[in-house]
């Protein structure tokens, strides 16, 4: 992934979540028991901090390029499709007719869980690791 593609996908992903949020405070109010509202507000949140780490990941891309950086990008971005993604479909499920795909979707979230966490550690380790800091 480039820097650019990093970038426009944080923009679109961040812009996504304004919807769903939209979309869950008003269409899904009314149809979703509260404690599965809350479940895909948490999908929302967790969608606009990682929308956001993409959008320093892009930046950072630039100014300090390393592997690490980039594949950062990849994993914030697999971390919202898998964390974010199964939990807009596990807490719709009913809605959707797609009830008995729970016991696929659940394994899904701890997956993206787990690629939030290794894109934060790629991050940390090309900051760390970048040439830049060898000269100043």
């Amino acid at each position: 992934m480039t820097s650019k593609t990093i970038l426009i996908s944080g923009a679109i992903l961040a812009a996504i979540a304004v919807i769903l949020g939209a979309f869950g405070a008003h269409a899904l109010r009314e149809k979703l028991p509260v404690d599965q509202l809350q479940v895909f507000e948490t999908g929302v949140r967790y969608q606009f901090y990682h929308a956001f780490a993409l959008l320093l990941t892009g930046v950072l891309l630039i100014l300090l390029p390393h592997p690490a950086i980039q594949r950062a990008g990849m994993f914030f971005l697999l971390g919202i499709l898998l964390f974010s993604g199964s939990i807009y479909l596990l807490s719709t499920r009913e809605l959707l007719g797609i009830a008995a795909w729970k016991s696929v979707l659940g394994p899904l979230t701890p997956l993206g869980g787990l690629s939030f966490i290794i894109g934060w550690i790629l991050l940390t380790y090309g900051i760390l690791k970048n040439a830049y800091w060898s000269t100043h």
